[in-house]
């Protein structure tokens, strides 16, 4: 299991839209952050190839999206309960 944190930034006034990601397969957390970014996403994948194709298939291709930087966990902790 790969576990990513995925700090994404977008066009002004459009991070909720990002926010529903959360129904795309893998993505466990998705939150509208203030800061350098403008959402935070948690994806758990089986495997790096899966989380690319969820990452660059359905993130990245999303209007909204200007940047992504991606974070893999090397230790995955498990989330909280019922997620």
């Amino acid at each position: 299991m790969v576990r990513a944190f995925v700090l994404v930034t977008t066009r002004p006034g459009r991070s909720e839209e990002v926010v529903r990601a959360r129904k795309v397969k893998g993505v466990k957390l998705a939150s509208s952050v203030f800061g350098q970014y403008d959402a935070v996403l948690v994806i758990e994948a089986r495997d790096l190839e899966e989380l690319k194709k969820t990452i660059y298939e359905a993130l990245e291709k999303m209007p909204s999206v200007v940047h992504t930087e991606t974070l893999i966990a090397f230790t995955p902790l498990p989330l909280p309960e019922g997620r």
